[in-house]
């Protein structure tokens, strides 16, 4: 069987993230076997569409040989995928505890979900799976318990490293396990698969403890206002500064956004946020003066449907915001998001709220390695291969530099589809094999490739005509056509006006003789798109229904 690793190979195969940021699929293959690490997710706003994922295409004849899917960390962009995908798998999944909360949240409402042998694995937990050995090492990141792996084979350790920073005060869950790192590059490293989201960031990113600091003086300066902190609801040490910090301000907080109540039963299950004061609903909080409460909150991304969106366009149900009112967003901006959150920090401030980002306060540090924490990771474990990840083309090539600085000698870039042998000295890419995106479109995955989502993307663009036409036997017209217009002109004049041409063209088209009706009706669809086009420079889709009548 092709694509399946011998005893002597080693194979590195992204299907996700790489090239791009997010929607995370990595698979190594060894001795007969495949190991997956993450199975993660994008988000779109078009064509209907709010969830990508990877084409897992390839991986599929292979099932049998799959032997496990180990997750990093629980961010959606490395478990959301999970809901969608794991039955087309259906491997063990391996999680630490925090991680292994959210995805049975996740598939708790599929009939599937006893099916799904869900291994729980300890903070710095070592497992067997297959011909794979895998200790998890633990690292800080923006959310809890996110882990390096260190994944072993008789031919030598590969570190993936997953999301991470060095934070020295995480607030939540326990500091970089520096010291097993550079045991690890003590006894040797072949190679390391590293995050590369913030090689251009110089310095460091910042710890946890500063925006504690800074969120909790912040609060203070407002003191006769109701303060909402809009933040990533994965950030469990965010959140629990945020409770605490308006604990101390003599403030009650309510969380506001399903995810969030999510992330609280999940931590909490882990073992986190036991010093947390109990949370109130939105009912209570709203009853209660604005200098007694904080709202946390969804949506620091502009998300439509989020509750920060529904309060900012005066549809929550409960919550209401207006002058004298603040709002804190204690988050970044994801690229490609800016627009969305520009709309809804100008609704904000049209209602009378004043807006504070990162920008203008220190509440927001990233979860991502910038600079000098990438130096200080390759001198810790030293690898002979570097391969960067997580990033675009531009980031990868800049992490490729860096490595080659901190004197990593073979550095190799992948995209997704590339399988790679890792061998010292002679990596490099073997082929490169199918990748690409599914979404889910209602309730089934699609390939992102489909004439079906080419169609809908057309018809958003350029709209859709749809010809009715009485003929005889002899190919003319017997009534007036009908023609319903959608997307492509004005109700009234425009569509009056187009409705006459259309009525013209179609009866002199119908004059000429043609081989048969299907030649007939590619004429017809000529002429609407020609004349549409040349009334309003718009080239829509058409369909031309004949019906025949008798004269």
């Amino acid at each position: 069987m092709t694509n399946l690793p011998k005893k002597n190979d080693l194979w590195f195969l992204p299907l996700g993230g790489a090239g791009e940021i997010g929607m995370n699929l990595n698979l190594f293959g060894h001795d007969g076997q495949w190991l997956m690490v993450d199975l993660g997710i994008t988000f779109s706003d078009r064509l209907g569409i709010e969830i990508i994922t990877p084409d897992p295409s390839f991986i599929l004849p292979f099932q049998k040989q799959l032997v496990g899917l180990v997750l990093t960390h629980a961010h959606e962009d490395h478990v959301g995928a999970v809901p969608y995908l794991w039955p087309l798998l259906r491997c063990p999944i391996y999680a630490t505890p925090f991680t292994a909360a959210i995805v049975r949240q996740k598939i708790s409402e599929y009939p599937w979900r006893n099916q799904v042998e869900l291994i729980e694995v300890p903070l710095s937990g070592k497992i067997g799976v297959g011909k794979f050995d895998i200790e998890f090492i633990t690292l800080t990141h923006s959310i809890p318990e996110p882990n390096a792996l260190a994944i072993s084979t008789s031919l030598g350790t590969v570190l993936h490293t997953g999301d991470w920073k060095i934070d020295p005060t995480p607030l939540v869950g326990k500091k970089t396990n520096e010291s097993r790192l550079k045991e690890l590059g003590n006894q040797g490293i072949l190679a390391m698969v590293c995050d590369s989201t913030n090689v251009f960031t110089e310095g460091e990113s910042g710890s946890e403890q500063a925006v504690r600091e800074e969120l909790t003086d912040l609060i203070g300066e407002f003191p006769d206002s109701r303060i909402t902190i809009a933040c990533f609801a994965s950030n469990v040490a965010r959140l629990e500064t945020a409770a605490l910090a308006a604990k101390q301000h003599g403030r009650k907080v309510a969380l506001l956004g399903r995810s969030l109540h999510r992330m609280v039963r999940a931590a909490e299950y882990a073992g986190y946020l036991k010093n947390v004061p109990e949370f109130i609903s939105d009912d209570e909080a709203m009853d209660l003066p604005p200098e007694k409460v904080l709202f946390i909150t969804t949506g620091s991304q502009g998300e439509p449907r989020s509750a920060l969106a529904r309060i900012a366009a005066n549809q929550h149900p409960v919550v209401k915001l207006g002058s004298k009112d603040v709002v804190f967003f204690s988050s970044r901006v994801i690229p490609g998001n800016e627009k969305s959150i520009g709309l809804l920090q100008n609704r904000l401030v049209q209602n009378g709220v004043e807006v504070i980002t990162a920008h203008e306060a220190d509440i927001h540090v990233s979860g991502h390695p910038a600079r000098e924490e990438l130096k200080q990771m390759y001198r810790w474990v030293r690898p002979r291969i570097a391969i960067p990840v997580h990033g675009e083309a531009r980031h990868l090539q800049e992490h490729a530099y860096l490595a080659e600085d901190e004197g990593v000698n073979e550095v190799i870039i992948p995209q997704n589809g590339s399988l790679i042998r890792i061998e010292s000295g002679k990596s490099k890419e073997l082929e490169l094999v199918q990748a690409g995106r599914w979404m889910l479109d209602g309730n089934r995955m699609v390939d992102s490739t489909c004439i079906m989502l080419k169609d809908r993307n057309k018809l958003s663009i350029q709209g859709l005509i749809v010809a009715s036409l009485m003929i005889d036997s002899m190919g003319q017209l017997l009534r007036i056509p009908q023609f319903t217009i959608m997307g492509v002109a004005q109700d009234g004049d425009e569509k009056d006006v187009l409705t006459r041409e259309l009525h013209k063209t179609i009866r002199e088209t119908l004059l000429d003789d043609y081989k048969n009706d299907d030649a007939r009706q590619n004429a017809v669809k000529l002429v609407i798109r020609q004349t549409t086009n040349k009334l309003f420079g718009k080239k829509p889709i058409v369909e031309v229904h004949f019906i025949l009548g008798m004269a």
